[in-house]
């Protein structure tokens, strides 16, 4: 292919990225599309074209308010962030999205085998309710058996009626330690993500449109489309299918069911550890 077609197909695929996919994550969705190119070429061709991804800022907001007067759960975790199928453990964290008409607040479950969302929440508070609302969604949506449920230690997750809901649902509370963000470091991980993606690139004149933002960027973006270094260049959902069908042939084989490759990606540089990586 000329270089004139390669840097056009680059185009598009950086365009339905809104913009946001740096070298690695164009190549491996040319290669998805059937289209092989080194990366040295892609790199100039994408150099030469002015086209580059965003960089994520390493940041990290403090939403967590403690209660000492309730007692935390224990790091059942220890900063292995690493699961061997769907629905073993969960990272759970909040963050918040400023608007012209003040912050909206975003709270997720996130599942630690395929970075997958399987839960979240929006409100206009940063309360218990908001918390137990993704819960809720991941609890309806993946219906697990004995997950680990990691957060922080805010006193939204160390509340009695989030953990009155984790033992009636069989989920195991973890927590790790207070002020330190590697503790929960894939949940950081994601909303650098959709901090350098989204947030920081949007203006929101009411919470209604960040809400709607927020949806459509986890829902129809991120979810089943943005393709993760950590995962074979492949989507949180595309990942789980991988497995699902790998699972189903061996066995219709007879043989043991596997994973197609636990997420086992140091936690500190979770996706991007470059910041062209993006």
């Amino acid at each position: 292919m000329s270089n004139a077609l390669l840097t056009e197909k680059i185009r598009q695929v950086h365009k339905a990225s809104d913009e946001t996919y740096g070298m690695p994550r164009v190549r491996a969705q040319l290669r998805m599309d059937g289209e092989q190119a080194s990366r040295k070429r892609v790199a100039r061709l994408m150099r030469n074209a002015r086209i580059r991804g965003v960089s994520r800022r390493r940041g990290f907001t403090v939403t967590t308010e403690r209660n000492a007067r309730q007692r935390p759960a224990p790091d059942l975790v220890n900063r292995r962030f690493r699961a061997d199928a769907p629905d073993q453990l969960w990272v759970a964290d909040m963050t918040y999205l400023p608007t012209w008409t003040g912050f909206v607040y975003l709270a997720v479950v996130i599942d630690a085998f395929s970075r997958k969302v399987v839960g979240w929440s929006m409100s206009e508070q940063m309360t218990t309710d908001l918390v137990l609302a993704a819960l809720n969604m991941a609890l309806h949506t993946r219906r697990p058996d004995s997950v680990i449920h990691h957060s922080d230690q805010g006193s939204q997750y160390t509340s009695i009626a989030f953990g009155s809901r984790c033992r009636e649902m069989g989920v195991r509370p973890s927590m790790g330690t207070v002020g330190d963000a590697y503790d929960n470091a894939m949940a950081e991980s994601f909303f650098a993500s959709l901090e350098c993606e989204l947030i920081a690139r949007r203006k929101w004149t009411s919470k209604s449109e960040a809400k709607t933002a927020v949806f459509t960027w986890i829902e129809g973006w991120y979810n089943p489309r943005r393709l993760h270094s950590a995962l074979d260049y492949l989507s949180p959902m595309q990942f789980e299918e991988k497995q699902r069908a790998n699972n189903d042939r061996a066995h219709e084989h007879g043989l043991p069911t596997a994973s197609v490759g636990s997420s086992q990606a140091p936690t500190d540089a979770v996706d991007n550890p470059a910041p062209e990586s993006a």
